[in-house]
């Protein structure tokens, strides 16, 4: 079953000495991994930990507290007025630079992915291009360590505007070549992992690295200069964060790495996620933590909801409904991405949009909803004031494009940030249980989430395309969080159905046998050893989520750590 590494699994590993106190797994230290790591760069990895790693492990701790008094019935909220009131104060974020003014539409996939990144970095089909392109080493992207180093390379090549891919002939049809126009390329952004994530591969002075700092300090240290000389702006997106004093951790860690690499500190800009529900109620104390570095704030709704129900699991007035019915214009959600909006223009920083999840249905009419669903969600965000958002494919970067073209056109304007919306001080950002469906359909969209991701997950992938969207961590941990949830408070349906472990399990039997009814008339007219091997990955998809599902104490993310390179699965 996939889960973080049991750390006595690493007591079985044989480690190669890097010099500086670093030390890798044997099994990493992989061509691959010698073009990534030079002395230097393990130089300032040695220092980034042994500067950074005892605040992540306090502040790691620091989530744990918190997370006790809300499973025993207290509430996050806003901090006592007294506790940060420079935030609330006359400041401005550092001014922003000219490739940083104009971000209507971003698009996101995983960073490991060379044909990915570059389809990202480029016009589509339509002629239409994304603002920005975020190359992802989070929910996007399983953190195997061949991903994350084939991920540095990509964003090295993607900079230097050299990145190629070559897809094999097949079926009859000729191989192509996928290449980037360097004088054509939108705004190359690097989300990082999050602060919960180690890497288990790498470690200094005995422990673990930061997937976070790995991430900034690898891909940095291999394109940051490149984007300097060639007039850009080095630019990253950090997940995740819960608290002001996280946001003070990765700002440090930007000042670091900049003074490391004789950058001047504050050339790095940054949008941070506010997809928790902890970090909802300190969105200004978090801007201006990192004010120096600041870009915006990204109103992450996938992430949100999955964190609402983590943080109140226990809560049982606040169990939430069916997942597809949580859309950003229910109260809590539209006064959370509200306030960002708000907080962000009051101190001169974007306030980004979220994600369109689509993935081109295969008809036309199919195709025609789905940039009707766009258009109508992104009208919606150009209408309060957000200055962009993000697509998840580069069919819809056109549909997603359109609203905010025609509002900001229409004003002559490259963004919003003179819209200040009206809404009360400090707004009700609780989540609303004992509202909503909660139906059988509801659970039976959470178990097929659930098996088509962990058949990706169990292959090394982060994202898949599944029933015409795209579906990354966020969506799972949504799918699982809210099913245990359901379990966990025996809730009763619509119809009268009792939430129960039989309920579970016969749900995944039923969806598992259509998805393999699927496979196999997909497959068709593959050979039979090639559909049993689809058939063989759907089953131990299923068996995993099932588990997870039905776990006793609902794990706080599907993994913390990443897979040891080498070890058996």
């Amino acid at each position: 079953m996939p889960s973080a590494p049991h750390p006595a699994a690493s007591d079985a590993v044989a480690w190669t000495d890097l010099g500086h106190g670093v030390t890798i797994n044997d099994h990493a230290w992989t061509d691959q991994a010698q073009r990534v790591f030079p002395d230097d760069l393990l130089r300032l990895i040695a220092h980034l930990h042994r500067e950074l790693g005892p605040t992540r492990q306090s502040l790691l701790a620091d989530r744990d507290e918190r997370q006790a008094t809300w499973h025993a019935g207290d509430l996050p909220g806003y901090l006592p007025e007294d506790e940060h009131p420079e935030a609330h104060g006359d400041w401005q974020v550092a001014p922003l630079p000219d490739d940083l003014q104009q971000r209507r539409v971003e698009i996101t996939g995983p960073v490991s992915n060379p044909k990915m990144v570059i389809n990202m970095l480029s016009r589509n089909d339509q002629g239409d291009r994304a603002d920005a392109a975020m190359l992802d080493f989070e929910d996007s992207m399983k953190p195997t360590w061949d991903n994350v180093l084939q991920g540095v390379e990509n964003v090295r090549e993607a900079a230097e505007g050299t990145l190629t891919f070559t897809k094999p002939a097949s079926n009859g049809a000729s191989a192509k070549e996928y290449t980037l126009d360097p004088d054509d390329m939108p705004l190359l952004m690097v989300r990082i992992r999050g602060l919960h994530l180690d890497e288990s591969n790498l470690r200094v002075d005995g422990t673990p690295v930061s997937g976070a700092l790995l991430d900034l300090a690898m891909v940095a240290y291999h394109s940051a200069h490149t984007l300097i000389d060639q007039g850009k702006t080095p630019k990253y997106y950090v997940p995740k964060v819960e608290h002001y004093r996280e946001a003070r951790w990765f700002n440090r860690l930007f000042e670091l790495v900049q003074e490391g690499l004789d950058i001047p500190v504050g050339t790095f800009k940054a949008t941070f996620l506010i997809e928790t529900l902890p970090a909802a109620f300190q969105m200004e104390e978090i801007l201006y933590e990192f004010r120096e570095h600041a870009a915006g704030l990204n109103g992450g709704r996938w992430d949100k909801i999955f964190s609402d129900i983590k943080v109140l699991k226990e809560h049982n007035d606040r169990v939430l409904a069916d997942r597809n019915w949580i859309d950003i214009q229910r109260p809590w959600m539209e006064m959370y991405v509200k306030q960002l909006i708000k907080v962000c223009h009051e101190h001169g920083a974007f306030g980004m949009g979220g994600m369109a999840p689509q993935t081109p249905g295969r008809t036309e009419e199919l195709r025609e909803k789905q940039v009707a669903g766009v258009v109508d969600d992104k009208e919606f965000e150009a209408s309060i004031g957000h200055d962009g958002c993000w697509v998840s494919h580069p069919y819809f970067i056109g549909p997603a494009m359109k609203p905010f073209e025609e509002k900001l056109g229409a004003e002559g304007k490259k963004n919003q940030l003179d819209v200040i919306p009206d809404i009360p001080e400090r707004p009700d950002l609780l989540p609303q249980g004992g509202v909503g469906p909660k139906t059988i359909d509801g659970i039976r969209v959470n178990v097929r989430v659930s098996i088509g991701y962990m058949k990706g997950w169990n292959q090394d992938l982060g994202c898949v395309a599944w029933d015409n969207r795209m579906e990354d961590l966020a969506t799972f941990e949504i799918s699982r969080a809210q099913t245990w949830q359901w379990l966990h408070h025996n809730v009763t349906l619509d119809d009268g159905t009792e939430v129960t472990e039989a309920l579970v399990q016969r749900i995944f039997e039923e969806e598992l046998d259509k998805i393999i009814d699927e496979a196999r008339a997909f497959f068709d007219d593959a050979p039979e050893e090639v559909v049993e091997e689809q058939v063989h990955r759907f089953r131990q998809a299923a068996a995993d989520a099932q588990a997870i599902f039905t776990e006793d104490q609902m794990r706080p993310f599907l993994a913390s750590a990443s897979e040891l390179y080498g070890a058996e699965k």
